[in-house]
């Protein structure tokens, strides 16, 4: 099983593309050494204002994979950055 976890994010103080690649840096590093899972911006590159963050996991179990995937929304919803998370989509996929 696969875990997906794809947040938007909108960001307040990000004017420019590196203040924004901080904070996507910033979540990025937090999560991938919390939880060992891949994370990577995924769309909306070139706009200051909005992240688009991926995150996947690799789990043996379905019910493992999606307590992981709320467990790092979770983690990423307490994280003292200067965003809000604007959507959020979670897929399990079965390989």
């Amino acid at each position: 099983m696969v875990g997906t976890l794809i947040l938007r994010l909108t960001l307040f103080e990000s004017a420019t593309l590196k203040q924004k690649r901080a904070v996507v840096r910033r979540v990025r590093d937090r999560v991938s050494h919390k939880f060992n899972a891949a994370v990577a911006e995924v769309d909306t590159l070139d706009q200051a204002g909005t992240a688009t963050i991926g995150i996947a996991c690799v789990s043996n179990s379905r019910a493992h994979a999606h307590a992981q995937m709320m467990k790092i929304l979770n983690f990423v919803e307490r994280l003292n950055i200067d965003a809000e998370i604007s959507d959020v989509e979670t897929e399990i996929l079965n390989l």
